[in-house]
């Protein structure tokens, strides 16, 4: 018997079928375009802002050093490395998240232009989540503290992550967007 004769619907088609592993890869591989992507703003805006340009991988590195990643007591290399594998896996998780957001959320994935709002969207609530949320929470009052809140903030997150990432899903997902029509 098929779907629609099992569900009363006949002569309507079943729905399609969300392949939500295919999403979240596309999503990883978004997550780290954006997050390269973002990296590189960060750094030349700290560089141009304060003279700073290895600033904002030593505040990620912080994350994981502590506070002390921020001075010249922790080692540029070593801050370098960590902020970057720090802030790439955090990048590639929340693409990954914002992907399955976007599969399991039918509306969010009806046209290229929702996803792309869609992560502008995700980037600007991970800038208010990260900064005014967990930074707080767990003791990183130094992180929003030492951050140009509009440009390596808002911009950024939503811009530099967000957009790019929602911008590189729709482009993958073309296929599964017509499905959807």
């Amino acid at each position: 018997m098929e779907y629609a004769e099992r569900h009363g619907a006949v002569g309507e088609a079943a729905p399609a079928r969300i392949d939500y592993w295919s999403w979240a890869k596309s999503g990883m591989v978004g997550g780290l375009i954006g997050g390269i992507t973002f990296a590189l703003f960060q750094m030349i805006i700290a560089a141009i802002l304060v003279n700073n340009f290895w600033g904002p991988l030593r505040m990620i590195a912080g994350t994981v050093l502590g506070p002390q990643a921020l001075t010249p007591e922790v080692s540029l290399w070593l801050a370098a490395v960590v902020g970057v594998l720090v802030h790439l896996i955090y990048s590639i998780v929340a693409g990954a998240i914002f992907a399955l957001i976007i599969a399991a959320v039918r509306p969010l994935h009806t046209s290229a232009a929702i996803i792309v709002l869609a992560g502008g969207v995700f980037g600007l609530l991970m800038w208010l989540i990260n900064f005014f949320v967990i930074s707080p929470a767990v003791g990183w009052s130094w992180f929003p503290q030492n951050t140009d809140q509009f440009w390596q903030g808002f911009v950024a997150h939503t811009f530099l992550y967000g957009t790019i990432l929602g911008w590189y899903m729709a482009g993958q997902k073309k296929s599964a967007l017509e499905k959807f029509k």
